[in-house]
């Protein structure tokens, strides 16, 4: 334990965290809106230039395991997406959907399970939209459904060390194999998406029977779109957005022939003008059979040169089996990686690994996959962990956990459930990321005095708990976040989910999974 450091180390440190603290919580505040990234920079900075830590103990204090695992799973998540398995997750929502209540049921159990392999950020980026277009479709409520893809998203990735980023915190500071962590939280986030789902269909009964809901004219025609001139000239706009090559590389052949043979008799038209006169309408008439006969002769010759000019379906056949083969690959790279985590082998360069082999299998310049990666968020933990190393060298964090020791103890149920509530608070005031960095190790310390099995416990009920505790509220996890400002963000299918709304659902539903899960924890 630390002892609290000098007056004016602790004022200041103080000061530097709280300053991290209310731009990580709220990233836009009128007087400093720089956004949650360059906020935890700046409250890294200040550690240092205020002398709370030094320039090579802040460097020290970086994780670069847990940055190698998320760099490595966000690229890997990269790659899934460009294989379309998202899109077949999407597609999976709606299959033989026997109604709104189902729908709602498969969307808890497929973000659940997604969320778990593929993080539930990403999970919740890629499946938003598919969501919102399904309910439209049915003419269902969209508020429901979004719920149950934030929640079961947050409930799901608590299986699974790569599941969320608190997760990949605990899963390197803990040492706690990949399958110990999935055997030891998987009950309880199984018996959480079933209480979940319960939960949500009692809400929502009434409203999920699809003819008490009405949508609003929305506009969805195709608007004109303005480009600058070297684009249109530089590239190949695809027929959804703009098409100025009549043969796009996704149309089919025939509208390949239709988009230059219009072309071709719109030239013809130009060429062949009616004369105007004392006979003008016979002369006209005259005019539209020549051209007739003249069109349908140049039909015949774009026809025939389409037969030599445009890819044979041989070629066709074979483009569509290496993209089956390269979806494949990724797949197979994928199951690896989780295998290789299963094995116990070293997280970081096991993600590392599957993301490299990726960009090597494709044999293509890696950029345009590489600028999807998030580096915002690698730089945010970068400024976390300087921070929260930081203040935790003032010994604020270890007299608060002085203080409630006595009463957190992991061995009885009494205990769990003030500490549950602790993290609860805490994660909710604080992030949950943080929280497991302030706390983490101080609650496995005092778990290990009473058995290693309960330290390890200890870190699977932090798990649990911060993971669940992002349901509480709707600026409880960023999954809740993304879900809220996709929705709101969709061209089509836009939707406003409140802090209120989430709040009614978020607060019985967080305390009453919370509870039971602990008991599974507690019992494993």
């Amino acid at each position: 334990m630390l002892a609290m450091e000098p007056t004016t180390k602790v004022v200041l440190g103080s000061i530097a965290f709280g300053i991290f603290w209310v731009l990580a919580v709220f990233p836009a505040v009128p007087f400093l809106p720089i956004g949650r990234t360059a906020g935890s920079l700046l409250g890294a900075m200040l550690m240092v230039l205020l002398r709370v830590l030094s320039a090579d103990e802040a460097y020290a204090s970086i994780n670069l395991p847990i940055l190698g695992l998320l760099f490595g799973t966000m690229v890997v998540s990269v790659y899934l997406e460009r294989a379309d398995m998202f899109k077949y997750l999407g597609k999976l929502l709606s299959w033989k959907s026997q109604g709104g209540k189902d729908l709602l049921c498969r969307i808890c159990l497929v973000s659940a399970v997604a969320s778990a392999l593929f993080t539930n950020d990403t999970c919740c980026v890629v499946l938003t939209e598919f969501i919102l277009k399904i309910a439209r479709q049915n003419n269902l409520p969209p508020k429901p459904f979004l719920l149950a893809l934030a929640s079961s998203a947050n409930i799901g990735s608590a299986a699974t060390p790569i599941g969320n980023p608190q997760n990949l915190v605990i899963a390197v500071q803990s040492k706690i194999s990949f399958g110990q962590f999935l055997f030891g939280v998987l009950p309880a986030m199984l018996i959480g998406i079933v209480i979940n789902a319960g939960i949500l269909l009692c809400y929502f009964w009434g409203d999920l029977s699809g003819d008490k809901y009405h949508y609003k004219e929305v506009d969805i025609s195709p608007q004109p779109e303005v480009v600058e001139e070297e684009d249109v000239t530089g590239h190949r706009f695809s027929p959804a957005t703009m098409s100025h090559h009549p043969c796009s590389s996704s149309g089919s052949l025939m509208d390949c022939i239709s988009s230059t043979c219009i072309l071709a008799n719109e030239q013809e038209d130009t060429d062949n003008r009616p004369v105007s006169g004392a006979h003008g309408e016979s002369k006209e008439s005259t005019g539209l059979v020549k051209r007739n006969v003249k069109s349908s002769s140049r039909l015949v010759n774009c026809t025939n040169e389409a037969s030599f000019h445009h890819i044979p379906d041989e070629e066709a056949t074979m483009e569509r089996w290496q993209r089956l083969l390269w979806n494949g690959c990724v797949y197979a790279v994928t199951l690896a990686m989780l295998i290789a985590l299963w094995a116990g082998l070293n997280m970081s360069w096991s993600a590392i690994t599957a993301a490299l082999a990726l960009i090597v299998l494709d044999f293509k310049d890696a950029g345009p996959c590489l600028e999807k990666v998030s580096y915002g968020l690698l730089l945010f933990f970068c400024g976390m962990f300087v921070t929260v190393d930081g203040f935790n060298k003032t010994g604020v964090p270890s007299a608060f956990w002085d203080f409630m020791e006595p009463y957190s103890q992991i061995n009885t149920f009494s205990g769990m459930l003030v500490l549950a509530f602790v993290i609860l608070f805490l994660s909710n005031v604080a992030s949950n990321v943080p929280t497991v960095l302030l706390l983490g190790a101080q609650v496995a310390a005092s778990a290990a005095q009473i058995s290693p099995s309960e330290e390890t416990r200890a870190w699977l009920f932090l798990a649990w708990v911060s993971t669940v505790a992002g349901n509480l509220s709707l600026l409880g996890s960023a999954a809740n976040l993304i879900v809220c400002e996709q929705a709101r963000r969709s061209v089509h299918y836009g939707y406003n989910l409140s802090f209120l709304s989430h709040l009614i659902f978020g607060l019985p539903s967080t305390i009453i999974i919370t509870i039971i899960g602990l008991f599974f924890i507690s019992t494993n």
